[in-house]
C-alpha cells in the first residue's frame, strides 16, 4: 500500500490560509481522481477540493471550522498502486523512477513545488497542490485505471506499440498539473493536454490556460453546474464571527477603561477583505465626483415593460458605453514595469450584500452582452453570490466595479476601489425629490451618482466625461440606448 498526501493549495488567490468549512468524505471513503474532499473558505467563496490521488482515505489533517495553512496536509490517500497520474500514461516502467514526481507529502515534494510557485511571476501564475497530468489519449487519467495489469505485464506483453511511445517524449504531458487548473480548463471546454505550459519543465499553469481560452474565443464565465461551484454553506458550519470569545471575563482594556465583552477572531474572509482593503487605501491616490441624476425617464421605460431589463440593468449597459468611450478606467497600474493597462473587453464587477460579507463577483465578458442577457447575467450572478456558489475567477476577475448601494436605501458613497482595478461607479436610491425642469419645479426621481477613481490613470476630465456619458444615458435612455 501506498500513502500518499495532498497538501492545502493555494486555490489561486495568493492566500496563505483558508478554513476547513465541511469534509465531503470520511476516513475509510474510497476517493477517485478529481473527486471534491472538502469544502474550504477561501478570501470570498466557499471551494470545493478536489483529490488528485485515488485510493482509500486514511486521515483528514484538520477538523471541520480549523483554520489550516496553505500547503500544509489536508488529506492522505492509500492505494495499493499509484494512480495520481505522477508517471505519464504510456511512459515505459522503466523511466519511471527518473520521470516520477515526488512523493506529494515529503519535504522534497514541497520543497520542488514552492521552487516552481516562484518561478512563476504575477497573478494568475499559482501553481496549486500536486495535482495529475492529462494523458496524451482521448481517455484522460482514468485510462489506466481501465487496464490494472498493464504495468505488471509491461516487461513481458508481446504486443510492440510501448516501443514509438518511447520514442516520443518530446510531446510529453507534464509531470503534475494542478486539478483546479484542469477544471478551469474543463469549464471551457478545452483539454489540457492540448495547452502548452510555460512554467518549469512545461508546467501548465492558471496563466496558460486562461491563454488558450482567449485563443480559442472560449466564455470564460463558468457554468452554474461547472465542477468547482460549491453548495452554500451548512448552517452548522457558521461564519467566523461565531466563534467562541477569546478574552477572559472581566478583563479591562487600558486605554479606554472599559471592561471587554469579548473578542471574536477574524476569520478567513475578513482577513482577506481587511487586507485587499487596507491595500486600496495605501496604493491607490484615489478623487472621488458625484453628480445628481433625473432618472425619471429611465424609471419609466423600466415601467413599460415589466418583463423585460431591470434598472440596474440598463445602467450597467451605459457602463459599459462610458468604459468603452473612456478605456483607460478599464485597466489596472502596473507599478513593477511602470504601465497603465487597459483591457480589450470588460469584465463588470457588481458589490453584492451577502450574509458573509460583501463580494464583487463579475459578469465575465460583458461587453458581449444585450441589455436583456446582462439582465439574466445580473440576476443568476447575485444569486450565486448570496448562496455562496460563485466562483474563484468570477470573485477575482473583474476589470471594473458597479456598487448599487441604493439598495441598501443610501443616497451616497465614497466607496474604496477594488485592487487591482482603477475605478468603481456607486449608485444610490432613486427618490422623489423637487426638481426643475423648463424652469418650473416638478417632482422628479432622482439618484446620485459617486465615482472613485486611480488618480494615475486619468485626471479628472476623463473621470467627469466618464460620469456624464452614464448619467446622460440614464436621463435619456430612449436616446442613449438608440446610439448603442
Amino acid at each position: 500500500m501506498t500513502t500518499q498526501t495532498f497538501d492545502l493549495p493555494d486555490l489561486g488567490e495568493g492566500l496563505t490560509e483558508a478554513e476547513v468549512v465541511k469534509w465531503l468524505v470520511a476516513v475509510g471513503d474510497t476517493v477517485t481522481l478529481d473527486q471534491p474532499v472538502a469544502e474550504v473558505e477561501t478570501a470570498k467563496s466557499i471551494v470545493e477540493v478536489p483529490s488528485p490521488f485515488a485510493g482509500t482515505v486514511s486521515v483528514l489533517h484538520g477538523e471541520e471550522g480549523e483554520v489550516m495553512a496553505v500547503g500544509k496536509p489536508l488529506i492522505s490517500v492509500e492505494s495499493s498502486t499509484v494512480e495520481s497520474g505522477t508517471v505519464e500514461s504510456g511512459a515505459p516502467e522503466a523511466a519511471a523512477p527518473a520521470e516520477a514526481a515526488p512523493a506529494a507529502g515529503s519535504d522534497a515534494a514541497g520543497e520542488r513545488y514552492r521552487e516552481e510557485e516562484r518561478a512563476g511571476s504575477g497573478s494568475g501564475n499559482v501553481l496549486i497542490g500536486y495535482g495529475t497530468p492529462e494523458s496524451t489519449g482521448s481517455g484522460r487519467r482514468r485510462r489506466p485505471r481501465s487496464r490494472p495489469p498493464a504495468r505488471g505485464a509491461q516487461p513481458s506483453a508481446p504486443p510492440a506499440p510501448v516501443t514509438p511511445i518511447q520514442a516520443a517524449p518530446a510531446r510529453r504531458v507534464p509531470l503534475v498539473t494542478s486539478p483546479l487548473v484542469r477544471q478551469l480548463a474543463r469549464e471551457a471546454g478545452l483539454r489540457v493536454a492540448d495547452i502548452e505550459g510555460s512554467g518549469p519543465g512545461g508546467l501548465i499553469t492558471r496563466r496558460d490556460v486562461r491563454s488558450a481560452i482567449e485563443a480559442a474565443g472560449a466564455n470564460t464565465a463558468p457554468a452554474p453546474s461547472a465542477p468547482i461551484a460549491v453548495p452554500t454553506p451548512p448552517a452548522e458550519a457558521p461564519p467566523a464571527p461565531a466563534a467562541p470569545s477569546s478574552v477572559e471575563p472581566g478583563a479591562v482594556d487600558t486605554r479606554t477603561g472599559l471592561t471587554e465583552s469579548r473578542r471574536v477572531p477574524m476569520g478567513t474572509f475578513r482577513k482577506a477583505v481587511a487586507a485587499s482593503l487596507s491595500r486600496s487605501r495605501s496604493e491607490i491616490p484615489e478623487a472621488t465626483v458625484w453628480v445628481d441624476v433625473d432618472a425619471t425617464e429611465l424609471v419609466r421605460l423600466r415601467r413599460s415593460d415589466p418583463e423585460g431589463p431591470g434598472l440596474l440593468a440598463y445602467v450597467a449597459r451605459f457602463v459599459l458605453a462610458g468604459l468603452h468611450a473612456y478605456p483607460e478606467l478599464n485597466g489596472l497600474v502596473d507599478t513593477e514595469r511602470e504601465e497603465l493597462v487597459q483591457y480589450d473587453g470588460v469584465n463588470l464587477g457588481l458589490a453584492v450584500q451577502t450574509d458573509r460579507g460583501l463580494v464583487a463577483p463579475a459578469v465575465m465578458g460583458a461587453h458581449k452582452l444585450t441589455t436583456a442577457e446582462l439582465d439574466t447575467e445580473i440576476k443568476g450572478l447575485t444569486r450565486l453570490a448570496r448562496e455562496g456558489k460563485a466562483t474563484p475567477a468570477q470573485l477575482t476577475g473583474g476589470t471594473f466595479t458597479l456598487n448599487n448601494f441604493g439598495s441598501l436605501r443610501v443616497d451616497g458613497s465614497a466607496a474604496i476601489i477594488n485592487h487591482p482595478q482603477v475605478a468603481i461607479l456607486g449608485i444610490g436610491r432613486i427618490i422623489d425629490r423637487p426638481w426643475v425642469v423648463d424652469g418650473e419645479l416638478t417632482v422628479r426621481k432622482i439618484t446620485q451618482l459617486s465615482f472613485a477613481f486611480d488618480h494615475r490613470v486619468c485626471d479628472g476630465g476623463a473621470a467627469a466625461g466618464f460620469m456624464r456619458v452614464v448619467a446622460d444615458a440614464m436621463e435619456n435612455p430612449a436616446g442613449a440606448i438608440a446610439r448603442l
